[in-house]
């Protein structure tokens, strides 16, 4: 028996980058499209109309912005997880987004893997954060009042070469280079990696920057 695919809205004012979406969900038997807007106003009444399990909307929208509308929808359904679509040069808007409600975002040149890898990881429960953030992203991030770590009851303790790798993951080093940088295998570094994520529910290696900034184990 097929589990039941995740109920999805998508918002954009630009019917291209709708259609691209669509594309991109094509013949996914985990995600199914149950609606579209092309603004904030029209979202609120799609959602109301088919309450589904996600919404992606865009940030920059006409008549009601993402923003506002994802703290509407925060508001009225708190069960409906937004992610926030953005643009490259967007990085306050991101940060305002997650403040508003938002538990997730991706640029709007994302591919098919990581749509369906963020849609699994928010309707799951957890947060996703773009492959592409850029360091700038991550502390703007770490720094506001946006915590998706604050329901945490006890928090993970770190050993010595876990925080040593969470310290080169922050400087964007690749597992290769953590490895030799250590003098260590891929192998090991790689399990490293997994186990911190596990400790602290990331679900790739942003949110190991984002946690290990707000928590103050790393300095950038």
């Amino acid at each position: 028996m097929m589990p039941t695919p995740i109920r999805i809205v998508i918002a954009d004012d630009h019917a291209i980058f709708r259609e691209g979406f669509k594309i991109l969900m094509k013949n996914q038997e985990e995600m199914e499209l149950v609606g579209e807007a092309g603004d904030g106003e029209e979202l609120l009444d799609v959602v109301a109309a088919h309450q589904p399990d996600l919404v992606i909307t865009d940030i920059k929208m006409p008549k009601l912005d993402g923003i506002r509308a994802c703290k509407l929808l925060h508001e009225s359904y708190p069960s409906i997880k937004v992610i926030a679509l953005s643009m490259f040069n967007d990085d306050n808007l991101i940060v305002d987004m997650l403040e508003a409600g938002a538990t997730g975002y991706l640029l709007k040149n994302t591919n098919r893997e990581e749509l369906l890898n963020a849609v699994k990881a928010i309707h799951d429960g957890g947060n996703y954060y773009s492959l592409a953030t850029s360091k700038k992203l991550a502390k703007l991030i770490a720094d506001s009042k946006y915590n998706p770590f604050r329901h945490r009851n006890n928090p993970p303790k770190f050993s010595v070469r876990e925080k040593e790798v969470m310290a080169l993951i922050c400087e964007q080093l690749t597992s290769k280079e953590i490895a030799d940088r250590l003098g260590l295998s891929m192998r090991t570094i790689e399990s490293h990696r997994e186990k911190i994520q596990e400790k602290i529910g990331a679900r790739n290696v942003i949110g190991i920057v984002i946690y290990a900034i707000k928590h103050d184990l790393v300095d950038l």
